[in-house]
């Protein structure tokens, strides 16, 4: 009758044993899933900021031969009128 006692008492402990460990391990899954979650929105941000200096960079870099024609021209303008303008 003991040895039953203490056989039941083992399965008692090893089950709340078991509960107990597995409420820990949820609540960590848990903590870690929306820590990761956390970091991803973070990461996706970045991301985002990222890309929106991309596509600023990427304007200027399109612009800049077009102001680079029209310095051009401008200078070529301003040539003939010195030339225009110079004393004979």
């Amino acid at each position: 009758m003991e040895a039953l006692i203490s056989a039941g008492a083992a399965v008692i402990v090893g089950i709340l044993s078991l509960v107990g460990v597995m409420i820990t391990n949820s609540r960590s899954n848990t903590k870690m899933q929306q820590e990761m979650k956390t970091s991803q929105a973070v990461t996706d941000e970045k991301i985002n900021e990222l890309t929106r200096e991309v596509r600023r960079h990427n304007d200027f870099a399109q612009r800049i031969p077009v102001l680079e024609e029209k310095i051009k021209v401008t200078n070529h303008r301003l040539s003939d009128l010195e030339e225009f303008h110079k004393p004979n």
